[in-house]
């Protein structure tokens, strides 16, 4: 749209020039048809020509000579020559001469030719609305008056052909005078109105600069559901299109099926709010709302697509402020009376004189103070967490030394560990804090190495990276060989003190999803038929990060 408006402003900065040349070929279109009607007059009644006509042979020549001129110069402009300024002024000046000299050699200033003139004097003012249209004016009224002079003072003409010219001269002026203002005018407006469309075209551009940018999505729908406008955050939220493609979609568009479904409750009950979705596994979770966008007709809808995950990072400070002071008084009164728990469970499992049954009560309490312990170690690193820091990672190379350092740090005596990774070719750059998602790895790794082992005995698991199907968004998948997931729990996987593993606190996933949200992130359980259980890590786009 923007693109459009934009060649009509500069079609109007080349308006003045453009529109002269085009006045200019309707001018001469009307100099052929009065040339081809005083040729025809020729034959009409030449007995009459004889005996009126002072000179008829240089009126028939200068008849005939100016219809070759007129043809000769509508010839050229139809074979795409554009006149000039100075063209059009030497066209009108011959037009004036040329009327002037039918004149002298026909039957003078009392012939209708005369009429012609006021056309000619009126074009020149038109096309060039300056001093020159004034020239125009005087030259016709100087060449009206001396030929009446010469044929008062020569042939004995009457002295009303002076008056006549006299007439002719002031309604040349006139003419002038007239046209010069109203040309004028129209000059301004033309000026006003296209410096206001190029302010109307910087503005709609401003527009389209802030609706592309925004991270809101944003479409324009039909009361059936087709997609007339979308900006670059919903192509990327819905379709995963990276916003650095710059190109409109080959194919025309659908909704995602949820999306639609909620389009058709709402237009059933505008008062309804549509529930979050995702429009595909790996995806954020949307939250949509509509409007009507043309209230009187109601044809066509706005939606709103807000990414859930912003939301959420909008008011993480504020949940980092409130677990700050509650785990203030966690450290406090908790951790005080838990280390003298702990601490007093040791030194009774020194004593010499406990039982079978009295050890397997201290091993107990231990386990589940180093339990409460992890929890309250969780929430303290997720309230004392620093902003993220995001760098433009190469994914390849990161995920190398990742694999290298990680192996260093496992026990590889009985059993050994195995990281297998496997990274594409031409895979996009992705932006993140790297210290974050490392943690976030290093928790996943060892939850799948665990799984793993209790599943087939060896400590293994397999690290894979590659790109969205739009090719613009990174990501990494951290596969694991163990039990897997029953399908009514894995959407509870992420919930604060969910765990399947008696010994585990609940805590690592919700942790580690908090801190890919802090990153723009998404972590999600990625739901097929291979073994085990996959998470991937889905990164946004380098270019939409903020």
């Amino acid at each position: 749209m923007a693109t459009d408006t934009v060649s009509a402003v500069s079609s109007g900065k080349r308006a003045p020039g453009f529109q002269q040349g085009k006045l200019f070929r309707i001018y001469n279109h009307y100099r052929v048809v009065i040339s081809l009607v005083l040729v025809a007059l020729l034959f009409v009644d030449p007995v009459n020509f004889d005996v009126r006509f002072r000179l008829l042979d240089y009126y028939q020549f200068g008849v005939m000579g100016y219809l070759a001129l007129n043809s000769f110069i509508g010839l050229t402009m139809l074979a795409g020559f554009q006149p000039g300024k100075r063209h059009i002024t030497l066209s009108i000046l011959l037009d004036i001469l040329i009327l002037h000299g039918l004149l002298f050699v026909s039957t003078g200033i009392t012939n209708g030719l005369a009429n012609l003139v006021i056309v000619s004097v009126a074009a020149g003012n038109i096309l060039n609305p300056s001093r020159t249209g004034t020239f125009y004016a005087a030259l016709a009224a100087i060449c009206s008056l001396s030929i009446s002079g010469w044929a008062v003072l020569t042939i004995g003409g009457a002295a009303d052909d002076m008056v006549r010219a006299g007439s002719l001269g002031i309604l040349y002026f006139a003419t002038a005078f007239v046209l010069q203002n109203i040309s004028r005018r129209m000059m301004r407006s033309e000026a006003l109105a296209s410096s206001r469309a190029q302010s109307i075209v910087e503005l709609e551009q401003i527009n389209q600069q802030i609706i592309q940018r925004m991270r809101t999505g944003i479409l324009v729908l039909d009361r059936f559901g087709q997609i007339r406008l979308a900006n670059a955050a919903a192509e990327e939220l819905l379709f995963g299109i990276p916003t650095d493609k710059g190109t409109p979609p080959t194919r025309p568009r659908t909704l995602p099926t949820l999306l639609k479904s909620g389009l058709e409750d709402w237009l059933k009950n505008p008062a309804r709010r549509i529930e979050p979705f995702q429009s595909a596994p790996t995806s954020p979770l949307l939250q949509v709302n509509f409007t009507q966008l043309d209230q009187e007709r109601g044809d066509q809808i706005l939606v709103f697509i807000e990414d859930m995950s912003k939301v959420t990072q909008q008011a993480q400070q504020m949940k980092l402020a409130s677990l700050g002071r509650l785990t203030a008084g966690i450290a406090h009164e908790i951790r005080n009376p838990l280390g003298a728990i702990s601490h007093a469970a040791q030194l009774m499992e020194e004593s010499p004189h406990l039982d079978t049954g009295d050890q397997q009560m201290l091993g107990i309490i231990q386990r589940h103070s180093r339990r409460a312990n992890g929890i309250i170690e969780n929430v303290l690193s997720l309230s004392r967490r620093k902003s993220a820091r995001a760098d433009l990672v190469d994914l390849n190379s990161w995920l190398e030394e990742f694999r290298t350092d990680f192996l260093q740090t496992q026990d590889n005596t009985i059993p050994s560990t195995t990281v297998i990774l496997s990274t594409a070719s031409n895979m996009p750059e992705a932006r993140f804090d790297k210290s974050q998602i490392e943690q976030v790895l290093v928790n996943l790794c060892d939850n799948g190495l665990r799984y793993s082992q209790q599943q087939t005995g060896e400590r293994k698991i397999e690290l894979r990276a590659g790109a969205t199907a739009d090719g613009g968004r990174a990501y990494v998948d951290v596969r694991d060989f163990g039990p897997g997931l029953a399908k009514d729990s894995s959407h509870l996987v992420f919930e604060p003190f969910y765990t399947t593993d008696k010994g585990g606190t609940g805590l690592g996933l919700y942790l580690a999803r908090e801190l890919c949200e802090s990153n723009q992130a998404h972590l999600s359980l990625v739901e097929d038929d291979q073994p085990g259980c996959c998470f991937r890590i889905t990164f946004a786009h380098p270019g939409r990060m903020i």
